[in-house]
């Protein structure tokens, strides 16, 4: 089939794969941390949580040059984010419902969606 569809041209690389499935779990891990860090230290905790996630997720469009290196980690951070949220039938939960949970999970995502809508880097050969 050929003509400009949106698929790529060639297929991607196991090397680029992997990296999009290793940020997709550091995203995971950075959600998990954020969510035990932003309600214990507050309100530090929430600016370093915040910081750690708006890092990760700069990293990761800096670390591939398209908006896919934003999109797995936060994937993986959503994930982590929403399963932590849900309580548990005994009533246990790490999120206790402040505004500071609100504040991080709406936070993170609106970091995420700055990260992804940001300027790709130049190619190597392109203008």
């Amino acid at each position: 089939m050929s003509g400009t569809g949106s698929w790529p041209a060639r297929p991607p690389k196991p090397g680029r794969i992997a990296a999009y499935l290793g940020l997709g779990v550091l995203g995971a891990l950075v959600g998990l941390a954020g969510s035990l860090v932003q309600s214990g230290w507050f309100p530090a905790g929430l600016l370093l949580a915040l910081a750690g996630s708006a890092g990760l997720f700069y990293g990761g469009l800096r670390a591939t040059g398209t908006q896919l290196g934003v999109v797995a980690p936060g994937a993986g951070w959503l994930v982590a984010v929403v399963v932590l949220s849900f309580g548990r039938p005994e009533g246990d939960g790490v999120f206790g419902g402040g505004i500071g949970e609100m504040v991080y999970l709406l936070g993170g995502m609106a970091v995420a969606v700055m990260c992804a809508t940001m300027s790709r880097t130049p190619q190597p050969g392109g203008r």
